[in-house]
């Protein structure tokens, strides 16, 4: 069984750079305070390294 990553964004997106929303979109999130969960994959640990100051997140096992 494969662990989960609940992610929540935290931070607006205002002033963001397009690469980042782009990023922040591919996970499923929407607006400020939006949770979903995940499969831990590499690709998604990739996408979380990139925007660690937007988002909240922790592993599900």
């Amino acid at each position: 069984m494969t662990d989960r990553v609940r992610i929540t964004l935290v931070r607006s997106l205002i002033g963001i750079t397009k690469k980042h929303r782009q990023t922040v979109r591919g996970i499923g999130l929407r607006h400020t305070g939006h949770t979903v969960e995940r499969d831990d994959t590499p690709e998604l640990r990739g996408m979380l390294a990139k925007i660690p100051y937007l988002l909240r997140w922790e592993v599900q096992r």
